[in-house]
């Protein structure tokens, strides 16, 4: 399993956006994004914590190694 970097949670949601997410909601710093039938809950911290970015992939059913792929296109 590949090492997800350490980014925050807005550059998160830029990169889930890219992956065909839309924001559904947000209740203070908690934003839902949704594609379809998944969806996850990206909290709008500075720096995510791996394993927050880990769980929040989990829900939305999005391949680590997808997420990175998406993250490294955009730079």
């Amino acid at each position: 399993m590949p090492k997800l970097p350490r980014i925050s949670g807005e550059r998160a949601i830029s990169v889930l956006e890219r992956l065909g997410f839309h924001r559904a909601r947000q209740r203070g710093s908690h934003v839902v994004l949704r594609r379809e039938e998944s969806g996850c809950v990206i909290p709008l911290h500075k720096e995510l914590a791996v394993g927050t970015l880990r769980s929040a992939l989990r829900q939305a059913g999005v391949a680590p190694e997808e997420f990175i792929e998406a993250l490294e296109r955009r730079l």
